[in-house]
């Protein structure tokens, strides 16, 4: 039922927000030349997969979590979108594609070893990672490996269809928050 319900959704933001997709590519295409950014990232199963975002930070960043990049490489149109979210909406084509749920656990680097061992423990990769969970609610990063593993395990324990509309509704309304960017190497 989940599947459906992604499905429908995705489709239908993508359509409506077309003009503004189309509208932050352009800008980001005049920014940096490369709009749309790709990364590999652990998927369901602990399946590899390529994330789709657009891209908010200057081109050449070392491919690390968000957390332990420096502020300063992020452009001034990304400042924007990671304030928004808007930053994730090309995910949603991994959610058409079946790489991701709308609702689930934030997907993590392979390098993020101690994040990928707790998860691995607490049967965090068993579900389709999402674009949003309860982790970004509660403001939890991946700078905090163990606390994230347990609130997105938590998260599957409860989950619901009224919770997937729930953690939709409160991350549409503006609710919750993307990783944080190192601030102490410039910016």
């Amino acid at each position: 039922m989940i599947r459906l319900f992604d499905i429908v959704l995705s489709i239908i933001a993508l359509v409506l927000l077309a003009p503004i997709i189309l509208v932050i590519y352009l800008l980001i295409l005049i920014e940096t030349g490369s709009p749309v950014y790709v990364q590999e990232r652990v998927g369901y199963k602990k399946k590899a997969f390529v994330l789709l975002k657009f891209r908010t930070m200057k081109s050449g960043t070392p491919s690390l979590a968000t957390h332990l990049v420096s502020e300063s490489a992020l452009t001034a149109t990304g400042r924007l979108l990671r304030k928004t979210k808007f930053d994730e909406l090309p995910q949603l084509v991994n959610v058409l594609r079946g790489e991701m749920s709308l609702v689930g656990p934030r997907p993590c680097l392979f390098n993020q070893t101690e994040l990928i061992l707790a998860r691995d423990g607490l049967g965090v990769f068993e579900v389709l990672p999402g674009i949003t969970g309860l982790s970004q609610l509660r403001k939890i990063d991946m700078s905090t490996p163990e606390l994230l593993a347990r609130t997105d395990a938590q998260m599957i324990g409860d989950f619901s269809i009224y919770k997937y509309f729930q953690y939709l509704a409160l991350t549409a309304f503006g609710m919750g928050a993307g990783d944080r960017i190192d601030k102490s190497s410039g910016g």
